[in-house]
């Protein structure tokens, strides 16, 4: 039986600038007792975070409102990339990406690696913060997490970057606009 060649997107992310794509995934935060969802979008190049948001539940309008944010706050990416999740399925979230004119690409099932900058960031995310905590309140988690994805795009420097933070390597990526004459 021919084996059937995985497809992978990373053809698709060759880009030099930022905001050419974004990527977005969700993750569960364990607390004290139970545990949120913390759901994000970053600049697939830069490794910023755009938006993040933390609820309850794993409705897709929470990545719809993230995806919102970012666009509302940044602008436009060529693509938006997620993993085959309900809430990123959703007609409510496809019908967003639609309507900012991205076109929407997603992993193959169980093809983790595609979306690696943000299972990476997950990791930063729960080593660097979340394993420290015991969150009593969604409120705490939602404050400690974001101090701690504000941190990351500003001083958390990256080996691939070249030494460069988030924010450095974002500015620096931004696509140049001519004057007019």
């Amino acid at each position: 039986m021919a084996r059937r060649a995985r497809r992978t997107h990373s053809a698709v992310f060759k880009a030099k600038v930022a905001l050419a794509a974004m990527a977005g995934d969700k993750t569960y935060i364990p607390m004290a007792r139970g545990f949120v969802y913390l759901t994000a979008v970053m600049d697939w190049r830069s490794r910023k975070v755009l938006a993040a948001k933390i609820a309850i539940t794993l409705e897709a309008c929470h990545a719809v409102d993230v995806l919102a944010e970012a666009l509302n706050r940044y602008g436009r990416p060529e693509i938006v990339n997620t993993d085959q999740g309900s809430q990123f399925t959703a007609q409510a979230f496809v019908q967003a990406v639609k309507e900012c004119g991205g076109k929407l690409s997603m992993d193959g099932r169980g093809a983790r690696r595609d979306n690696v900058f943000v299972e990476r960031l997950w990791k930063s995310v729960k080593y660097e913060r979340v394993s420290l905590h015991a969150y009593d309140s969604v409120t705490e988690a939602q404050t400690s997490i974001q101090h701690y994805l504000d941190w990351y795009n500003r001083f958390r420097p990256h080996s691939s970057l070249g030494k460069q933070t988030p924010d450095e390597a974002y500015a620096v990526m931004l696509p140049t606009v001519e004057l007019a004459a």
